[in-house]
C-alpha cells in the first residue's frame, strides 16, 4: 500500500472512530437528560443510535435534493443580475446616442413668422443631430390641443408652442407635463405650467409702435385699432400701444379683431371705413403685419389708401417690401421668429439635462420706418 493510501485509510478510521465518540456521548447527554440517570440499558442506546442515524441519513437526502435547486437558484440570480447590467449599459448607450425630436406647433404656417418659426426649429433640431415635427394649428384651439396630445404620443423630447389660446391651452400643457415632457412657450405665454416663455418683448413692440404713431400725428388725431387673437403678445402690444398714446389727443374711433390674419383683417377694415367717412380716420395700428397687409388692400380697393397710415408688428419680408414702396404702410415693430424658436431649443436642451433656467426670456424688437428699411436685415 502506498504512503497517500495508508494516509487515506487512517483518516477514515478516525473519521469513523470520532463519529462513534460523537454518538455515544449524544446517547449519554441524551439519556442523562431524558431519564436523569447516569445509566441506560443497551436497548435504549441501540435506539437512539438508530434515531441519530436516520437523522444524518435524512438530512444527506435533503441536501441532495435541494442541491441541485440551489445551485440553479444562484445560476438565475447571477443570469439576472448580467441582464440588468446589459440592460443598463444599452439604456445609457441609447440614451447617448438618441436623436432629439421637437414638436413645435404654431398658429397658422400662412403667416411668414411662423414660417420663419419653423425653419428655425429645423435648424436647431439639424444642428442637435436631431428633426423637428412642426404642425400649424390654424388659429384652433381644439386643433392644437390634439397636436400636443400627438406630441405626447409620439414621444418628443420638447414641445415648442405658440398658443393660439394662452388659457385655453392650459390642459394640453398639464399633460405633456404629466408625460414628463418640457413645454416652452414662444412667441406667446400659455398657461398650464410651461418651463419657460421665449418670446419678443411685445409691450415695447406695441410702444414703440404707439410712440411712432403719435410723432407722426403730432399727438392729435382719430385712429382704429385691428386686435388679434386672445393670447399674451397680442394683449402685451396692445396694452405697450395703448399706454404710448395715453393722455394725448388722439382718440380710438374703431377697434376690431382681424385675428391676426389678412383675409379678416381687411373684411374689418371695410367695415371701419364704411362706419366712418373720408377723413374720419387718421391712423391704424395693426397686431400684426398681415393685418397691416389686409388694412393696406382694403384702403387702396377704397381708394382711400392716402387718407391715413399704417403700422404693424413683426418685420415680415412682404411688410419690408411694403415698406420700399413709401405708401401707406408706414412702419413695424421688428421681430426675430428664428432667433425666438433658437432660443428656446436651447432653454429645452437645458431643461433635459437637468439645468436651471429663466422663467421668461425677452427678445428684443426694433422699429423699422420707411427711412430705416434699407438697413434692416430682416428674416
Amino acid at each position: 500500500m502506498s504512503k497517500n493510501e495508508q494516509e487515506e485509510a487512517r483518516v477514515t478510521i478516525k473519521r469513523k472512530k470520532g463519529r462513534k465518540e460523537n454518538e455515544k456521548s449524544y446517547v449519554q447527554r441524551i439519556g442523562n437528560v431524558s431519564t436523569g440517570c447516569p445509566k441506560m440499558s443497551k436497548k435504549r442506546q441501540g435506539e437512539l443510535l438508530k434515531e441519530k442515524r436516520g437523522e444524518r441519513k435524512m438530512k444527506k437526502a435533503m441536501y441532495k435534493v435541494l442541491a441541485p435547486f440551489m445551485i440553479l437558484l444562484l445560476l438565475m440570480m447571477a443570469a439576472c443580475s448580467n441582464g440588468s447590467s446589459d440592460k443598463t449599459s444599452s439604456s445609457a448607450s441609447d440614451s447617448k446616442d438618441k436623436k432629439i425630436k421637437i414638436g413645435l406647433t404654431v398658429g397658422t404656417l400662412s403667416n411668414p413668422f411662423f414660417v420663419s418659426m419653423s425653419k428655425g426649429a429645423k435648424e436647431a433640431a439639424k444642428e442637435l443631430g436631431g428633426e423637428a415635427i412642426v404642425v400649424s394649428a390654424d388659429y384652433d384651439l381644439a386643433k392644437q390641443m390634439a397636436q400636443v396630445e400627438d406630441f405626447i404620443t409620439k414621444k418628443v423630447d420638447m414641445i415648442l408652442l405658440n398658443a393660439v389660446d394662452s388659457k385655453g391651452i392650459a390642459a394640453a400643457v398639464q399633460q405633456a407635463k404629466a408625460a414628463g415632457i418640457p413645454v416652452i412657450a414662444v412667441d406667446v405665454g400659455a398657461d398650464g405650467g410651461v418651463s419657460a416663455t421665449v418670446a419678443s418683448d411685445n409691450y415695447l413692440a406695441g410702444k414703440l409702435a404707439g410712440e411712432y404713431l403719435l410723432k407722426r400725428l403730432q399727438n392729435k388725431g382719430n385712429i382704429a385699432i385691428i386686435d388679434g387673437p386672445p393670447v399674451t403678445a397680442v394683449k402685451d402690444r396692445i396694452k405697450g400701444f395703448e399706454d404710448a398714446i395715453k393722455g394725448t389727443d388722439v382718440k380710438v374711433v374703431a377697434k376690431q379683431n382681424g385675428e391676426g390674419n389678412r383675409e379678416k383683417a381687411l373684411t374689418v377694415m371695410e367695415n371701419i371705413l364704411q362706419a366712418n367717412s373720408s377723413g374720419k380716420i387718421d391712423a391704424v395700428f395693426a397686431i400684426n403685419d398681415p393685418e397691416a397687409l389686409g388694412v393696406k388692400i382694403a384702403a387702396e380697393q377704397a381708394k382711400r389708401d392716402k387718407e391715413f397710415f399704417i403700422v404693424g408688428v413683426d418685420g415680415a419680408p412682404e411688410a419690408v417690401d411694403a415698406l420700399k414702396e413709401k405708401k401707406s404702410f408706414v412702419a413695424t415693430s421688428a421681430q426675430h421668429p428664428d432667433e425666438i424658436v433658437k432660443q428656446a431649443v436651447d432653454i429645452g436642451m437645458k431643461i433635459i439635462k437637468g439645468e436651471k433656467v429663466e422663467s421668461e426670456i425677452k427678445v428684443p424688437v426694433e422699429l423699422v420706418t420707411q427711412d430705416t428699411i434699407n438697413s434692416y436685415k430682416g428674416w
